[in-house]
C-alpha cells in the first residue's frame, strides 16, 4: 500500500486533497488508455504469428519473424511497456489518502 499523506494549516485541505486524487484518477485513466493500445498492438503480433507474446518473449529470435529485427525490438518493447504500465497501475491503485489539519 501507498500512503499520501497530506498536511496543511489551510482550512481547504480537503479541497488539495481531491485535486491530488483527481490527478491521479487521471493519470490512472491515461495508463489503462495506453495498456488497451498495448493490449491491441500485441494482439496483433500474437495473431500474424500464432503465439502468445509469453511464448515470443521467452522462445523466438528475430529470425522468427518476417519482420526481422524491427519486428522483434517492436514485439518486445510493447511486452515490457505493458509489464511497466501494470506495475504503475498497481502501485496507484493501492494509494490511500490521508489529511491532517495543522494549527494555523
Amino acid at each position: 500500500m501507498l500512503q499520501v499523506q497530506i498536511k496543511s494549516d489551510a482550512p481547504d485541505v480537503e479541497i488539495v486533497q481531491n485535486l491530488i486524487k483527481g490527478a491521479i484518477e487521471s493519470e490512472i485513466k491515461n495508463l489503462q488508455r495506453s495498456l488497451e493500445k498495448t493490449n491491441k498492438l500485441l494482439q496483433e503480433f500474437e495473431t500474424k504469428y500464432q503465439v502468445s507474446s509469453e511464448f515470443f518473449w521467452t522462445n523466438w529470435t528475430a529470425e522468427n519473424l518476417s519482420g526481422g529485427d524491427d519486428e522483434y525490438v517492436s514485439w518486445a518493447g510493447e511486452i515490457k511497456i505493458k509489464e511497466k504500465l501494470i506495475n504503475a497501475l498497481q502501485k496507484l491503485d493501492t494509494i490511500e489518502y490521508v489529511t491532517q489539519q495543522l494549527p494555523s
